[in-house]
């Protein structure tokens, strides 16, 4: 995956990542590979002229997804929120009440301030 701001500079990349890949006797499969794509979607994220968003279909599966009933479960779930933690504002701050019952030494105990962050 290359980024650049504009074609020029896409050309001087794909140039010089080109010429890498020959050096170090590394080959790629032309028809495999595409050239000057607008937007792409590459692990969960969406990348196109105006940056890096989160792919909309994994804020709506994160929309959609049931409180947890169990420590467990509040670890799946701050795992996949966590992974697009740069895209939410005070994440650290918003997940904390809910790590906090991962603890094995703290009684599950899923209320009301839980459910706000969650």
């Amino acid at each position: 995956l290359i980024y650049s701001k504009n074609e020029k500079e896409h050309e001087e990349h794909l140039k010089a990542i080109l010429g890498l890949l020959k050096e170090e006797k590394l080959y790629t499969k032309f028809s495999k590979c595409k050239f000057w794509i607008p937007k792409v979607q590459f692990l969960g994220h969406v990348i196109d002229s105006r940056g890096i968003h989160v792919d909309p279909a994994k804020i709506e599966s994160i929309k959609d997804w049931a409180s947890p009933k169990t420590p467990t479960e509040i670890r799946q779930f701050l795992g996949l929120a966590g992974y697009y933690r740069r895209f939410i504002e005070r994440f650290l701050r918003i997940a904390k009440s809910m790590t906090k019952l991962t603890q094995k030494a703290i009684k599950f105990d899923w209320g009301e301030k839980e459910e706000n962050a969650f």
